[in-house]
Parts: structure tokens; C-alpha cells; sequence
């Protein structure tokens, strides 16, 4: 069974970096699309960004131009790189694969003076 595995969450003024990482353990990473969603405290979970297994990228409107997912199949691990980080995106950030509907346990990212 495949287990997606985050980190790289924590604790960022606005304005600042974030990089986080997800790590697919099993095989067949690269033939799979990936993405990241989050989820603020009483809201719904949300897609941030996917990435198909050939590369192509969506984006939320909310984080189009700031962040930035990308694989490496090599590694399999997707990342999500994120800039000029908001108050707003304050979220518990998910790794997630579509094949199965797998899910990670979840990285939580606070952006805050």
C-alpha cells in the first residue's frame, strides 16, 4: 500500500518561502498525477496545485504566480514551493495522488508576524 509522506511545513512571516516535500513510497510514482490541497480550520479542503505524469501544472487561482509544484520521479517526491506566502494560506497542506484517492497525514503551514 502506497503511504505519501509530508514535510516541510512550519512557521513564516508574510512575505516568506516555504518549501514542502511529499515522498510516495511502492512503485509507479511517475505514472501517476500528484497534487496538493489544504485545509484552514472550518473550511473545506481545497486543491492548491496538481501535477500530471508528463509535468503539466494546474493552479487554484488563489496561489497562481506564487507557487510552483514539481516532481521528481527519481526521488518519488513532488513538491510544492511556495512564495510571497499570505496570512490566507494558513492551511494544513495535503499531499495527495489520485490513483487509490491516497492521501499524506498532512503538513501544517502558519503564516504570521
Amino acid at each position: 500500500q502506497v503511504q505519501l509522506v509530508e514535510s516541510g511545513g512550519g512557521l513564516v512571516q508574510p512575505g516568506g518561502s516555504l518549501t514542502l516535500s511529499c515522498v510516495a513510497s511502492g512503485s509507479g510514482f511517475s505514472l501517476y498525477a500528484m497534487g496538493w490541497y489544504r485545509q484552514a480550520p472550518g473550511k473545506q479542503r481545497d486543491m492548491v496545485a496538481r501535477i500530471s505524469s508528463d509535468g503539466n501544472t494546474a493552479y487554484a487561482d488563489s496561489v497562481k504566480g506564487r507557487f510552483t509544484i514539481f516532481r521528481d520521479n527519481a526521488k518519488n517526491t513532488v513538491y510544492l514551493q511556495m512564495n510571497s506566502l499570505k496570512p490566507e494560506d494558513t492551511a494544513v497542506y495535503y499531499c495527495y495522488r489520485w490513483y487509490r484517492s491516497t492521501w499524506g497525514q498532512g503538513t501544517q503551514v502558519t503564516v504570521s508576524s
